[in-house]
């Protein structure tokens, strides 16, 4: 069906509601969640787009970074959101859940922000365009200038997966990538779903080349009917040499449910994989 590209998520998550929130309240919800902690708000600013960041760190060696995934792209069948400001910040909740001192949250273009460059195409089709690339990879300049950091550890959930699996192939700075429930391969992940294709996307595989250097691992959940383990197995596909490639499956978790409650054991546990 090509007149949509999220329809999919919002059938599964919103169907059930009888309104959607809020851009405000949106925000509010993000505001709770970081409400009496020692995190900074910071919007940063590239030539492409600025980018809302929440911050917990000083000067050190590895700074981890945590993208957040697509957000709100769709609200019906055929009509795309205003807003991709996410209703549930799944990223933002792992990244509060890390008691790692040195990480940063990233939002994704148009989340959180007034930018006024925001047009409806970069939360559906060109939502990991080059030009979205390069809002990253001039952030991730910025905040090595800031912390004084030699490298970034990227951790993606959902769309912000891909996001971070672009951003592996692009720098040489990159010494581990994780995705949770990541759309590695969205050309893929529109095919098996027939929803409309990305067309103004890059898409992970293309790079799978500059990847093989990348130590990373893919998290799955095995209840997972948006992003399941297919999407890993098409993304592996492209890669002649899979030594740096690791992935695993719990068994019990969906798109969204699993991750925060056991994102402590689990950050510990999967960066032994490293």
């Amino acid at each position: 069906m090509k007149s949509f590209s999220l329809f999919l998520f919002v059938v599964l998550f919103f169907s059930a509601c009888s309104s959607i929130a809020t851009v405000e309240e949106r925000v509010t919800t993000s505001n709770e969640l970081i409400k009496k902690r020692q995190i900074k708000k910071e919007i940063l600013h590239t030539n492409s787009f600025s980018l809302y960041s929440l911050q917990k760190a000083s000067s050190c060696n590895t700074l981890r970074v945590y993208i957040e995934g697509d957000g709100l792209s769709w609200v019906s069948r055929t009509r795309v959101s205003n807003n991709p400001t996410p209703i549930n910040p799944l990223a933002m909740k792992l990244f509060l859940k890390d008691t790692s001192s040195c990480k940063i949250y990233l939002a994704r273009p148009c989340q959180y922000t007034n930018d006024i460059r925001c047009e409806k195409k970069h939360w559906t089709s060109h939502r990991y365009s080059k030009e979205v690339l390069s809002s990253y990879l001039s952030t991730l300049d910025l905040l090595k200038e800031k912390f004084l950091n030699k490298e970034f550890e990227l951790i993606g959930y959902s769309g912000g997966g891909a996001i971070a699996t672009l951003i592996s192939a692009k720098r040489e700075d990159i010494s581990f990538l994780l995705t949770v429930a990541g759309n590695i391969d969205h050309k893929y992940w529109t095919q098996k779903h027939n929803i409309s294709s990305l067309y103004g996307s890059l898409n992970p595989p293309q790079f799978a080349k500059s990847l093989e250097k990348i130590k990373q691992v893919h998290l799955i959940g095995g209840k997972d009917t948006i992003i399941d383990s297919s999407i890993f197995n098409s993304y592996n596909f492209y890669f002649k040499d899979t030594s740096n490639i690791k992935h695993t499956i719990l068994k019990e978790f969906t798109h969204q449910k699993g991750w925060e409650e056991n994102w402590t054991e689990i950050i510990d546990k999967y960066y032994h994989m490293k």
